[in-house]
């Protein structure tokens, strides 16, 4: 029987359900379209504070060994966000694990939690998918873009939940600030208000320990560090508007990747597919430089065969369009030189409106392979792309084709 629990209550977990070992954390909401919210998880030591940049879980950083993050489908205004967590592999040192919400540019667009209705957290058994707790969190807000929703916590072999239901303002900086975690840009920490009590006594840290200092955080650059990585690009109320795809590399004289004469000519392109079954290329080999207004969506900017230009080669695609997309495959190979990529310091860089910037650095490589597949971008609800990191390696298009499953037929071509 599921637990019915309100603000400051504290539930047990595990006590009660002796074979629990794998569970989900659920959050969800109503909200305006407009209201751009997102759901993080810290995960905190004895000290109540984060011990590195990989203890904050959220969109680009989703997954460890024992925690993972799912951003999940909703209909119309609502928001359902999943975090599955294998209680039996959380390191022992690790006390506590902080849910919250918080508002995307808030204060600059006059927007609070006040304004969000039928929020609510659950706890669910991962594996029967049973119903453990629910906790409604109610009309508890008002000017807050931050939300610490409830922690999840050790209590001698057992774990329990918290319903801390506590609200900040200041969004995301000041959540961060209040686990240890000092965002980028910021003058100061922010001041926090009614920040999440604490519910059990836990063991102090060791009195010989020097204070961790706090770490940083650049809300404006996000990296897709592992294979696999991923952050989804939403349509907002203005649009999704144009996502640029640049791609920058590094002239190197006098030796490895442009010993030979002439240099080095690395190409950026893509694969496209759309819903209506067109496939096919946009490169610069062969002049299919695509189109923006028009089908395939996408154009590229021109052609940069030495690396000298500062703004590096382009890809535009129209957001507008993002319905008529199923997917596209961002990748760069080498037209003419040697095929060293651990000497061209590539990057690609991932561009949309006010939002931060999609780093993919192309640190991993194999210098026998001419082409790279970097980043694949699906419709995932047409109002939204997923982007994620691949950094695969190729002999050529063909091969690539195979592996991705986009049936072109290949012959050979020139600038």
């Amino acid at each position: 029987m599921s637990i019915e629990a309100t603000k400051g209550q504290k539930v047990d977990l595990t006590r009660g359900n002796p074979g629990l070992r794998s569970l989900i954390v659920e959050i969800s909401w109503r909200a305006s379209a407009d209201m751009e919210i997102d759901a993080s998880a810290f995960l905190l030591g004895a000290d109540a504070k984060v011990s590195g940049d990989d203890d904050l879980i959220f969109y680009n950083n989703p997954v460890t060994p024992f925690i993972r993050y799912k951003d999940m489908p909703a209909s119309g205004s609502s928001g359902l966000k999943h975090f599955e967590i294998e209680l039996d592999q959380v390191p022992s040192d690790m006390m506590r694990i902080a849910f919250a919400i918080t508002l995307y540019n808030g204060e600059s667009r006059r927007q609070t939690f006040g304004q969000m209705s039928d929020a609510q957290c659950r706890i669910l058994n991962r594996i029967t998918g049973e119903e453990i707790m629910r906790c409604n969190l109610g009309n508890h807000f008002s000017v807050e873009t931050a939300v610490v929703v409830g922690e999840l916590y050790r209590y001698n072999a057992d774990w329990k939940f918290s319903a801390v239901v506590a609200g900040f303002e200041g969004g995301l900086k000041a959540l961060c600030g209040n686990y240890g975690i000092e965002v980028e840009d910021e003058p100061a920490p922010p001041k926090t208000e009614n920040p999440p009590p604490r519910q059990e006594p836990v063991p102090p840290p060791p009195p010989a320990a020097p204070p961790v200092p706090p770490l940083n955080l650049n809300l404006k650059k996000i990296e897709l560090k592992k294979k696999g990585d991923s952050i989804n690009l939403k349509k907002s109320a203005s649009g999704l508007g144009e996502l640029l795809i640049n791609l920058n590399w590094t002239q190197r004289q006098g030796g490895g990747l442009f010993s030979r004469k002439g240099g080095v000519d690395l190409d950026l392109a893509c694969l496209y597919e759309l819903k209506n079954g067109d496939r096919g290329v946009v490169q610069a080999l062969g002049n299919l430089f695509g189109s923006l207004q028009q089908p395939p969506y996408v154009m590229l900017d021109g052609d940069d065969r030495t690396g000298s230009v500062k703004s590096g080669e382009n890809l535009r695609i129209n957001g507008s369009k993002v319905a008529e997309f199923r997917r596209i495959l961002i990748f760069s190979f080498i037209y003419q030189g040697v095929t060293q990529w651990s000497e061209a310091d590539g990057v690609i860089t991932i561009r949309q409106g006010d939002g931060p910037e999609i780093i993919v650095n192309l640190d991993e490589h194999d210098n026998r392979k001419g082409l790279c597949a970097i980043a694949l971008i699906q419709n995932v609800g047409d109002e939204t792309f997923s982007i994620e990191r691949v950094v695969q390696y190729f002999s050529g298009h063909r091969e690539m084709d195979q592996a991705y499953g986009w049936g072109l037929n290949w012959v050979t071509g020139s600038k």
